[in-house]
């Protein structure tokens, strides 16, 4: 008999394959174009920007009245992430909504776009895991939504890197700094920021802005929910269940 399980099982032996490729060279001279860039930008411009998608990060991440739905204490995978997918197409619908609204509506509007999209992506990660099983008042928990963020949005030199941390979670988890002020904030906003830029600054032309934003945001909402679900993924084939004490 064929396991249920085996196509997500599939799924993820394809996307783990793919997190892991080294960078190419395309991906490489990218990276270098985007550090000189980086650095034609004055320090008190990073420093700016660094603070700025931190607090955002940080108000919407590790902000309690943001945790909204109870983790899920039982059911299927096949059932989880039917209920998963659901989630991520209202996500992604409203994300391309917006980024439509915004997009036409200028320069103003379209630099809008930026925090309510962050926002969006950030409670679609938190409603996921907790359709997983996983409790996102624990503070681990919040961190691990953070690295699935940096997966997702990052240059494959970094996404090497992050994926490592997220299959040895059990392990690594314990050695997160107490305090979220410690996460290297500076490399999450240059990669995420570089990862987008090309798409955001389309959405900012008059005429085109709206289809621009409204296709990105798309975009960006489903590569963030595929992220997140073979992320997840990992964990409930390693058998690490979510922790019991926090379902009570």
């Amino acid at each position: 008999m064929l396991n249920p399980d085996q196509p997500a099982r599939d799924e993820l032996h394809a996307w783990q394959q793919k997190m892991q490729r080294p960078p190419s060279l395309l991906n490489r001279v990218a990276r270098r174009v985007q550090a000189r860039l980086n650095a034609l930008l004055p320090e008190k411009v990073h420093v700016a920007i660094t603070a700025a998608i931190k607090q955002m990060v940080r108000g919407v991440l590790f902000g309690s009245e943001y945790v909204t739905q109870k983790p899920l204490p039982q059911g299927t995978l096949a059932e989880r992430e039917e209920a998963v997918r659901r989630r991520i197409r209202a996500y992604r619908n409203t994300a391309a909504a917006e980024g439509a609204v915004t997009g036409a509506g200028g320069f103003l509007l379209g630099l809008a776009d930026f925090p309510l999209l962050l926002s969006i992506k950030l409670k679609l990660l938190f409603d996921v895991a907790a359709l997983y099983g996983y409790d996102a008042r624990d503070y681990s928990e919040r961190v691990y939504l953070l690295h699935i963020f940096q997966l997702a949005f990052s240059s494959q030199h970094t996404r090497n890197e992050t994926y490592q941390h997220l299959t040895t979670w059990e392990t690594y988890r314990h050695t997160l700094p107490p305090d979220a002020h410690d996460f290297d904030w500076r490399t999450f906003q240059q990669e995420y920021r570089d990862y987008i830029d090309l798409a955001k600054m389309a959405q900012l032309v008059p005429v085109i802005g709206a289809a621009v934003g409204a296709v990105a945001n798309y975009r960006l909402l489903e590569q963030l929910g595929e992220t997140a679900i073979n992320c997840y993924r990992m964990r409930w084939f390693e058998g690490q269940e979510p922790k019991k004490e926090l379902l009570s």
